[in-house]
């Protein structure tokens, strides 16, 4: 069983910066397609950024697509979300996930497509 832990949220101004990490218990991060994905009270939870296990090829939302990045340390068990230029509209709860599966990019945005998640970090965009 594969366990996710990701690093505290926190409050943060709009148009300011704040990185999340997700460390997996077992294997390194390149081991698992990695993703993120977030959720706001009464909405389904939504895609954010994925990296793939293979090629560590990224794939982002478009609503995120030029803010956020995300990596990971290659050899090693986490996997890191970047997040710029924040607005108030990515205040949500973000979750880690992670799959043994390769999917294709077009594939990486789907949530049923993942195995693990982790228990999820609150990330407040507000002044």
């Amino acid at each position: 069983q594969v366990q996710l832990v990701e690093s505290a949220g926190g409050l943060v101004q709009p148009g300011g910066s704040l990185r999340l990490s997700c460390a997996a218990s077992t294997r390194a991060s390149s081991a698992y397609t990695m993703g993120w994905f977030r959720q706001t009270p009464g909405k389904e939870r939504d895609f954010v950024a994925a990296i793939r296990r293979d090629d560590g090829h990224p794939y982002y939302a478009g609503s995120v697509r030029g803010r956020f990045t995300i990596s990971r340390d290659k050899g090693k068990n986490t996997v890191y979300l970047q997040m710029n230029n924040l607005k108030s509209e990515d205040t949500a709860v973000y979750y880690c996930a992670a799959t043994t599966k390769n999917w294709n990019l077009g594939s990486l945005s789907r949530d049923d497509l993942y195995d693990y998640w982790g228990q999820g970090t609150q990330v407040t965009v507000s002044s």
